[in-house]
């Protein structure tokens, strides 16, 4: 297979149209007048491809499409200057409802399931992905599509690490433990999914760095947790983190986990150090919660953002 400098993958088994609705109030039994209506290509490594194309990082978005949904997605991500190169399907992709009430600030998401994925599809989808060239950082995220099973993420993991490529896995429940048994390089849960993981509920630092710790020994090089106003914490061999970001006005939260990841691969694609990469996480999660519905980060919030994250180092042994 032929390796292609800086390549980037990210994949999507599930992506959806995100149609977001801005109301002034949801009132019932009445007719509720829309102000503003947008749609956005979503899902969790499709959200990765575009804030890591609004950083100026090129990539591939990869997964299953279907329908005039799924082309519609496509042309969103083409008119994003991002590169897909899906399986199409013969069901729909999804659309997904997220609605804003200008009131309150609230936020009501409804996420619909997906299209169920033929057999003959998802192997179509695995052969594809041994035949394309060889990256260097694989994305792996989001929810299933009915009909395929957890064990297709250690089934991707294994095949991508054929070729040395760095893995980041952002998924939860059982595909998390089933992708663990082939070593991601990256994953990022957040503490609700990290105890889960572990089996006990962790609230103090000390307790998740020692959780993130059993996790490294899994295998897993690199473990991001996200902690909501708390920051993000890095547990690698020898070294932990702990970035907090600054505080600013929150338009939405939609988004901003994926956008956590796109950082922190935009500094590991780059060679920066660990810590650095962490404030990158930091900085991009931040940059999309200034902004209204699914609309991420942008380059001139990350840029600056970066200088205000505290970094915080727990352990540095070389």
């Amino acid at each position: 297979m032929v390796v292609r400098k800086n390549m980037i993958y990210t994949i999507t088994l599930n992506p959806a149209l995100d149609r977001t609705l801005w109301v002034d109030r949801v009132h019932d039994d009445v007719s509720n007048r829309i102000l503003v209506e947008k749609s956005f290509a979503g899902g969790k490594s499709i959200d990765v491809s575009r804030v890591l194309k609004n950083l100026e990082i090129d990539n591939i978005a990869l997964g299953f499409v279907g329908g005039f949904a799924g082309r519609e997605l496509e042309g969103r991500l083409l008119n994003d200057g991002i590169q897909s190169d899906f399986v199409r399907v013969s069901g729909e992709t999804r659309t997904n409802i997220i609605i804003h009430e200008k009131e309150t600030g609230k936020q009501l998401a409804f996420n619909a399931r997906g299209p169920e994925i033929m057999p003959s599809e998802l192997m179509q989808f695995v052969e594809q992905l041994e035949g394309l060239p060889c990256a260097d950082m694989v994305a792996i995220g989001g929810s299933l599509p009915p009909g395929v099973s957890p064990e297709i993420y250690r089934r991707i993991i294994t095949q991508v690490k054929k070729c040395q490529a760095k893995v980041v896995l952002d998924v939860d429940g059982d595909a998390l433990r089933q992708g663990l048994k082939a070593q991601p390089t990256v994953i990022k849960p957040n503490i609700h999914e990290l105890s889960e993981l572990v089996g006990r509920e962790l609230k103090e630092m000390d307790e998740i760095v020692a959780a993130a710790r059993e996790i490294n020994r899994q295998g897993v090089e690199i473990v991001l947790v996200s902690m909501g106003a708390r920051g993000i914490l890095l547990v690698s061999h020898g070294q932990e983190y702990h970035a907090v970001p600054p505080a600013v006005k929150v338009e939405s939260t939609i988004g901003a986990g994926d956008s956590a990841v796109a950082g922190f691969i935009s500094g590991f694609v780059r060679g920066e150090e660990l810590k650095d990469c962490l404030i990158y996480a930091a900085a991009a999660g931040t940059a999309t919660t200034l902004h209204q519905g699914t609309a991420l980060c942008r380059k001139e919030d990350f840029l600056k953002i970066v200088p205000q994250v505290k970094l915080e180092v727990l352990s540095e042994r070389v």
